[in-house]
C-alpha cells in the first residue's frame, strides 16, 4: 500500500517540461521589465530569442543580463522603432521568420481624462495597438504556412477595468483584446494560436515612477501598499506582480502544451479583475 512517503516513487516523472528548442521568439519592448523577463523565460525553455527596443546600448545591457542567467542562450538584438512602418520593416529584414511573437511594447501614464489630446490618443493607439498589428501581419502568414506558431499580445487589467486616470491606455489595451480574438479566427485550424495575456499591476521601473506620481515620494514598501490600497484595492494578492510571474504564463502559452488555448484573454492579474470569467 502506498503511503504519503512512498506515493509516486518509481513512477514516470509527470512534471511539465516546456521545450522550445529550435523555435525563434520575437519579444518586443524587451530591453527591460516584463519584456526582458519574458525573453529570459523563453530562453530558459530553449528558444532563440530576439530582443527589440529603440536603443542599442540598452539592448546590449539586456542581452548581457539574460546571458548572465542563461549563458548558452541564443540571443539576437534588433534596435528599431516599432511604432513606425520603417521600424517593423527593419525587424522583418533582420528576422524574416518567427515561431513565437510576443507583442509587449507599450506605453502608459496618467492624465486627466478631459486633458488627453488628439495627438496623445493617436500615440497610444500607434504604440500599443498598431505596432502589434504590423508584426502579426508580418509573421502570421509564415506561421500558418509552417503549421505552428504562437502569438501573444500583452494586454492589461486596464483593458477591462478602465482606470479613470488613464483612459487612453485602457482603450489601447481593450483594442488588443479584439485584435487577438480577430487574428485567432484568421489562424483557425492552422496550428497557430493567438491569445492576449491580461497582466495585472506589475512591479517594473516605470511602474515605480507611476506609483510615486500618484502617492508621493514614500519609502517603496509603503508607497506600494498605499498605491494598492487607494488605486488597486480589488487585487486579491494585495501586492504588485513580479515580471517573472507574467513570464511564466507567457512561456506556457508559447509551448506545445498550450495547443488548445487560442482566441483567449488569459489573466495573470493577481485576482484584480472582479470576474469569474477569464
Amino acid at each position: 500500500m502506498e503511503t504519503p512517503h512512498t506515493a509516486g516513487k518509481g513512477r514516470k516523472d509527470r512534471r511539465v517540461r516546456i521545450d522550445l528548442a529550435g523555435r525563434t521568439a520575437v519579444v518586443t519592448g524587451s530591453s527591460q521589465g516584463i519584456g526582458l523577463a519574458v525573453a529570459t523565460g523563453l530562453a530558459g525553455a530553449g528558444a532563440r530569442v530576439v530582443l527589440t527596443g529603440r536603443g542599442q546600448e540598452r539592448l546590449d545591457g539586456a542581452a548581457g543580463e539574460l546571458r548572465g542567467s542563461h549563458p548558452d542562450a541564443d540571443v539576437l538584438t534588433v534596435a528599431c522603432d516599432l511604432t513606425t512602418e520603417q521600424g517593423a520593416a527593419e525587424l522583418g529584414e533582420a528576422v524574416p521568420a518567427a515561431d513565437i511573437l510576443v507583442n509587449n511594447l507599450g506605453i502608459f501614464g496618467s492624465r486627466p481624462p478631459l486633458e488627453i489630446t488628439d495627438e496623445e490618443w493617436r500615440t497610444y493607439f500607434d504604440t500599443n495597438v498598431l505596432s502589434a498589428v504590423r508584426l502579426i501581419r508580418r509573421y502570421l502568414p509564415g506561421m500558418t504556412e509552417r503549421g505552428w506558431g504562437r502569438v501573444q499580445n500583452i494586454a492589461s487589467d486596464s483593458a477591462i477595468v478602465i482606470p479613470a486616470e488613464m483612459i487612453h491606455y485602457g482603450m489601447s489595451k481593450t483594442a488588443l483584446l479584439a485584435v487577438s480574438r480577430g487574428f485567432a479566427k484568421e489562424a483557425a485550424g492552422t496550428g497557430v494560436t493567438v491569445n492576449s495575456v491580461i497582466a495585472g499591476p506589475t512591479h517594473t521601473g516605470g511602474v515605480e515612477d507611476f506609483v510615486r506620481e500618484l502617492v508621493g515620494d514614500l519609502p517603496w514598501d509603503e508607497a506600494q501598499r498605499e498605491f494598492m490600497r487607494l488605486h488597486r484595492p480589488q487585487s486579491l494578492i494585495q501586492r504588485l506582480i513580479e515580471p517573472e510571474e507574467i513570464a511564466n504564463l507567457v512561456v506556457y502559452l508559447s509551448s506545445p502544451q498550450a495547443s488548445a488555448t487560442t482566441g483567449a484573454a488569459v489573466r495573470v492579474d493577481g485576482g484584480y479583475v472582479d470576474s469569474i470569467v477569464p
